[in-house]
C-alpha cells in the first residue's frame, strides 16, 4: 500500500473515532436532562456538535432552549388577535417567558461558561418549570396555543 492511501485511511479512521467520540458524548449527555429524545434531536442538528465539549453542548442546548422561548414569545401577540378570550393566560405565559430570558437563560449560560454545571442545571430546571406554568395557565379553557413553539 502506498503512503497516499496509507494516509488517506487513517484520516478517515480518525475522523471515524472523532464521529464515535462525539456521539457518545451526546448521548451521555442527553442521558442527563429530563427529555432525552429532544437533547438527541437539537445536538444533531446543530452542527457544532461534533467537536464540543460538554459545556459546548450544555451551550447549544440553552441556544435552542432561548431561540425556542423568544419563538413563543413573538407568537403571544399574534395569538391575542386570533384569540382575545386567551390573553389573561398568554400575559402569563409572556411573564414566565421573559423571566426564562432574563434570569433562567443567563443563569445556565454563566454556570456552563464558569464549569460549575450545578448553576446551569438550576437554570434549566427553572425554564422547564415556567413552560409548566405557562401551560397551566390555560387551565381547562383550552390547550395552549403556545405548546408548539
Amino acid at each position: 500500500m502506498n503512503s497516499g492511501a496509507v494516509i488517506i485511511l487513517t484520516i478517515l479512521y480518525m475522523h471515524g473515532v472523532a464521529e464515535l467520540k462525539a456521539e457518545t458524548l451526546i448521548e451521555s449527555t442527553c442521558r442527563n436532562t429530563p427529555n432525552y429524545q429532544l437533547c438527541i434531536s437539537i445536538l444533531r442538528a446543530s452542527p457544532h456538535s461534533g467537536t464540543a465539549d460538554m459545556a459546548g453542548l450544555g451551550l447549544i442546548l440553552v441556544d435552542a432552549i432561548k431561540a425556542k422561548t423568544e419563538a413563543a414569545l413573538l407568537a403571544i401577540d399574534e395569538v391575542k388577535q386570533l384569540h382575545p378570550e386567551l390573553t389573561q393566560a398568554l400575559e402569563e405565559c409572556r411573564r414566565t417567558y421573559n423571566a426564562v430570558l432574563k434570569a433562567d437563560i443567563p443563569e445556565a449560560v454563566a454556570g456552563l461558561k464558569k464549569g460549575v454545571p450545578k448553576f446551569a442545571e438550576s437554570g434549566m430546571v427553572d425554564t422547564a418549570w415556567e413552560a409548566d406554568i405557562c401551560e397551566g395557565s390555560f387551565g381547562s379553557v383550552a390547550q395552549s396555543p403556545l405548546s408548539g413553539e
